[in-house]
């Protein structure tokens, strides 16, 4: 009996790990042409060509930081996963926008 009990249990705890395991390789991303990694916590990611340098990844906040410093411009070629090549800032309307919502430098006075 003692051995019927035993082998209930330890099926009862691979069952468990099979669920755990199970759930854990759903919410695994795995990249691919039908699953590009082009976000990280949900967020669209960015390489920027900075000095011939691809420098990244950032987010749309951290490239609207660039840009508000200088140094994103639109002639400045940026990335992001699914692209098939670099790009100019002002062909792609998404970064471009962010360049629009940029203030000006606050005057000197």
């Amino acid at each position: 009996m003692d051995k019927l009990v035993a082998f209930g249990m330890s099926t009862a705890v691979a069952n468990q790990m099979t669920a755990s395991m199970n759930a854990s390789l759903t919410q695994t991303r795995i990249p691919g042409a039908d699953n590009a990694m082009n976000q990280v916590d949900g967020r669209d990611i960015y390489f920027v060509a900075m000095n011939d340098i691809s420098s990244g990844p950032y987010s749309a906040i951290e490239l609207a930081r660039l840009i508000a410093d200088g140094k994103v411009v639109k002639e400045t070629y940026v990335w992001k996963p699914g692209m098939t090549k670099w790009d100019l800032v002002e062909n792609m309307n998404e970064v471009l926008g962010l360049v629009a919502l940029t203030p000006p430098p606050i005057p000197e006075g």
